[in-house]
Parts: C-alpha cells; sequence; structure tokens
C-alpha cells in the first residue's frame, strides 16, 4: 500500500473534504484527489461518496480511517522524534475541554502551557458534548464525569462538590413548606424535581423551590445570584470567593456525588511527547485534585 496515498485520504478524512483539506495542508487539490482516487484503486473500494458538495466516509472508509489515522500519527511523531534527537514536545495539540472548566481555567492553564512548551502548537475547543476523539481529530479530551468507554483511557485530574448558596439578603428557607426562589441550569435533571438533596448537621434533607430563572451558564447563574434574584446549588470552585467575602452565604452541602474532570485518550495509541506533557503540566497546576486548589487557581 502507498502511505503517502494512506496519508493524503487520511489529511482527506479528517478535513471532510479535498479543498478543506488543500487549504489547510497547502496542498493542490488535484494532488489530494489523485493520490485518494489511485489509492480507491489498488484497494478496488470506494472510500468516499462524492456528492455534488461534499464527501463522505463510506462504511469501508471510515473504517480505514479509524485503524490507520493513529498509525499514521505514531509515525510521524517517531520520525519527528528521532530526527530532533528526542522526545521534545513538538507539533499540533488539539484539545477538547468542557465550558466552565475552559471559562475559569483553561486559559491560564493554556498560557502557561505554551509558554513551557512553544514548539507545540495548542489548540482548545470548548463544548460539553462527548465528541469522538478519532473522527474529529484530539489528541485529549477533559470530560465531567465521563460514562465508561472502552475505547479511552485515563484519569480523574481535579474533583469539585455542589454547593447551595444565596446572596446574604435572602431568605434561608425554614421547615418543609419554605420553597425559595433559585436559578437554575438548562438540562438539569436534579431542577426538574423541584428540589435539592442536602446534608445538614442532622442527617440530610430536601429543599423544595420555585425556579424564577434558567441560564446555560453557571457563571450566569452565579452572577444572577449575586444579584438576589435567587439561590441556585453551584460548585464550590465558582463560589469560594464569594462566600468568603460575604458576597454570598452558604445554606447547605449538596447531596450529590463529587463533580470529576478526567483527561481522555486513546486505549490504543502510545502517549506522544506532547500529550504526556500536558498531562504533567495539569498534575503540577492540580497536584492534589481538590475543589480547593482550583478555586485558588481560578482567583490566582
Amino acid at each position: 500500500m502507498d502511505l503517502l496515498a494512506l496519508a493524503d485520504f487520511n489529511l482527506v478524512a479528517r478535513h471532510g473534504g479535498v479543498g478543506r483539506a488543500a487549504r489547510a495542508s497547502g496542498r493542490p487539490k488535484a494532488t489530494l484527489s489523485r493520490r485518494v482516487a489511485d489509492l480507491e484503486a489498488s484497494l478496488d473500494l470506494r472510500l468516499f461518496e462524492r456528492g455534488a458538495r461534499k464527501l463522505a466516509l463510506t462504511e469501508e472508509g471510515r473504517a480505514l480511517f479509524e485503524r490507520t489515522g493513529l498509525l499514521l500519527s505514531e509515525l510521524e511523531e517517531t520520525a519527528a522524534a528521532i530526527a530532533s534527537g528526542g522526545e521534545k514536545p513538538r507539533g499540533r495539540l488539539r484539545i477538547s475541554a468542557p465550558l466552565l472548566f475552559s471559562q475559569t481555567a483553561m486559559g491560564k492553564i493554556a498560557a502557561g502551557f505554551a509558554l513551557r512548551y512553544p514548539e507545540v502548537r495548542l489548540e482548545v475547543t470548548t463544548e460539553d458534548r462527548a465528541v469522538d476523539m478519532v473522527e474529529e481529530g484530539f489528541d485529549l479530551v477533559i470530560r465531567v464525569n465521563p460514562d465508561p468507554d472502552e475505547t479511552l483511557v485515563g484519569r480523574a485530574f481535579l474533583r469539585d462538590r455542589l454547593v447551595v448558596v444565596a446572596s446574604p439578603g435572602l431568605a434561608r428557607p425554614a421547615g418543609d413548606l419554605a420553597s425559595p426562589a433559585v436559578v437554575r441550569t438548562a438540562g438539569d435533571r436534579a431542577d426538574d424535581r423541584r428540589s435539592w438533596n442536602v446534608k445538614t448537621p442532622d442527617g440530610r434533607a430536601a429543599i423544595g423551590f420555585t425556579p424564577v430563572l434558567v441560564l446555560s451558564s453557571l457563571i450566569m447563574v452565579r452572577d444572577a445570584v449575586r444579584a438576589g434574584v435567587g439561590a441556585a446549588c453551584l460548585p464550590v470552585s465558582l463560589v469560594s470567593r464569594d462566600l468568603a467575602d460575604g458576597t454570598l452565604v452558604h445554606w447547605a452541602d449538596a447531596d450529590s456525588p463529587d463533580i470529576a474532570l478526567w483527561t481522555l485518550y486513546p486505549s490504543r495509541r502510545l502517549l506522544s511527547a506532547r500529550v504526556s506533557a500536558f498531562l504533567d503540566h495539569l498534575k503540577q497546576a492540580f497536584p492534589n485534585g481538590t475543589p480547593e486548589e482550583l478555586a485558588a487557581y481560578i482567583g490566582g
């Protein structure tokens, strides 16, 4: 099999079209089209369905892309390491990270990493959905409480916990009939029950509430709570400073599992030097992985 043709096929598949692949790589469109056609002829397989405006991988093309993309990347990294005389981090590093962590901490993390490893081109995409690492070309993903995935390995590097907070002027609920106004997040299944399970000095209890505002960002929720419109259930790292200076008051700890942030990568792939370097960078930023460390990092 022609490795150059295979590499060009992966380039076109990763970018979703010959034109986009040509612009990203600086290669002529005609050359990429010819190489893909030659590979299809040598395999006697159609790898792309060719529409009027775009290409789409066939089932066979998708299988070839998934099985060869990582191998080609490893070959490129090995060649670069040999040429440079060692495993010095270099090249492109694509990371997908959740919204709140990106808004509060990722800018500082990314800047520190870029200063430390100037030969790595770090690209961070912010989204809460579970991306497909192989198809979308990510080297590392950060996810909140991820579902088990046998194709990925990783570890939890940070933990947070939820607390119910409000502005000092909002009356704390007293008794089972109290139903305070709250700001909730869109799509929070716990909020659909119209109550929070909380921990109290006497054990466990439930706080019923009346939603008055629904917002999609936890930072927006915190700002609304600061303004006194209602209470909210928020990560302690996000409100730690407000609690310390009295801008917000603590009503209760949520009776719920900790929030765990995980770094994940494909299990079949040897870690590249740049991925290993980023994992080490996170470990240095959060050596114990506690909510207090994250709060201090955000506020520092």
